[in-house]
């Protein structure tokens, strides 16, 4: 029986999981996720998971955040001045807006304080600093 290894193309039925049971996502509503391994396109965690398993095994792993998507960096959190948001944004803690890199690109963040004067915007993954729980169903190996 052909098992996953490094650099195999796999589709993969998955739901994700906080470690409060929080469902974040899942693909069992949809097309399973379809990727080739070591091309940096998955969490080491969740693709290390991966490996070794058969064509319609299920497992369950946990993902440490350090190999998820790490710690909560406190660098990434920037206070702005309410007024340079534009007149018809009324932030709110969890909403996310998105901002203009100086290069042009645009950057996502999440507001994590609405103040009086001010909001604080957070830059990090919102699952950063949390551990992560995936049930996996292997669908193929191509």
């Amino acid at each position: 029986m052909s098992k996953v290894k490094e650099n195999d193309t796999v589709q993969v039925h998955y739901t994700g999981k906080l470690v409060n049971g929080h469902v974040f996502d899942s693909s069992l509503e949809r097309e399973p996720l379809e990727v080739q391994l070591g091309q940096g396109k998955l969490i080491p965690g969740f693709e290390q998971g991966l490996i070794d398993m058969a064509v319609n095994e299920k497992k369950t792993i946990t993902i440490a955040k350090e190999e998820a998507y790490g710690e909560v960096n406190k660098d990434l959190f920037q206070k702005i001045p309410l007024a340079e948001l534009p007149e018809d944004i009324k932030p709110e803690v969890g909403m996310g807006l998105v901002g203009s890199r100086p290069d042009g690109t645009e950057q996502l963040f999440r507001v994590a304080e609405v103040e009086d004067t001010h909001i604080v915007l957070d830059a990090n993954h919102p699952l950063a600093g949390h551990d992560l729980i995936f049930d996996l169903e292997l669908v193929s190996i191509q």
